[in-house]
């Protein structure tokens, strides 16, 4: 995944200036910066929220703007900060949502996305909850299941936005370790501000003014 040249303002305000960056497969980059350094906005524009004024992303060389959008989701799954769903459903149906973008028109799961779904609870120590419904979690287990939807997706790219910030030390700890382990399947990006998700990563971006910090 390659970044070039990208620019990125709004409201006459800039937070993208330029950007160029390559992102390596199979490792974890974790992107850092204060507040209002342009980091959640980079993963915005990463994962098609937002659009670049000027500069692209590429995947494969290809500009990302120029997938389908079942084809990008099948290539790049998002956790952001804040996430929601219609009504109060299980856990499990939740993150079958995850297989969505292999599915055609009324097509029903198959026992292959059942399995991915599995395995998807079980690397976020979710399998105990999977019948309970989302409202009745807490909010850090709420966010293991986004976690887990994206993990179903099987795309070999994982943008994360602050993934840990409502998880109890003891799960962060087992979440970080699950991604460590399939981090030789995927190119992931994390945006944290935590120093404990330094711990894991091969390379670290820091981000100050919508530029790289040198």
């Amino acid at each position: 995944m390659k970044v070039k040249n990208l620019s990125f303002s709004y409201n006459q305000k800039s937070f993208i200036k330029d950007l160029n960056i390559e992102f390596k497969e199979n490792q974890i980059t974790t992107i850092i910066g204060s507040n209002g350094s342009g980091k959640s906005t980079l993963l915005m524009l990463l994962s098609r929220i937002y659009k670049p004024q000027t500069g692209f992303i590429e995947i494969n060389q290809q500009d990302i703007q120029n997938y389908k959008i079942k084809e990008f989701a099948q290539k790049v799954a998002v956790v952001h900060q804040k996430n929601q769903i219609n009504g109060d459903q299980d856990v499990k149906t939740i993150v079958g949502y995850g297989r969505l973008p292999y599915l055609h028109y009324s097509q029903k799961l198959s026992q292959e996305d059942y399995e991915i779904i599995d395995w998807a609870l079980e690397v976020t120590n979710l399998k105990e909850y999977k019948n309970r419904t989302l409202k009745k979690l807490s909010g850090g287990q709420q966010q293991r299941v986004w976690i887990a939807m994206a993990l179903a997706q099987k795309t070999p790219y994982l943008l994360l936005d602050e993934p840990t910030s409502r998880i109890d030390s003891l799960n962060e700890a087992a979440l970080l370790e699950s991604l460590k382990r399939i981090k030789d399947e995927k190119l992931i990006i994390i945006v944290s501000h935590r120093k404990s998700s330094l711990a894991l990563c091969d390379e670290i971006i820091e981000i100050e003014q919508g530029m790289i910090k040198k």
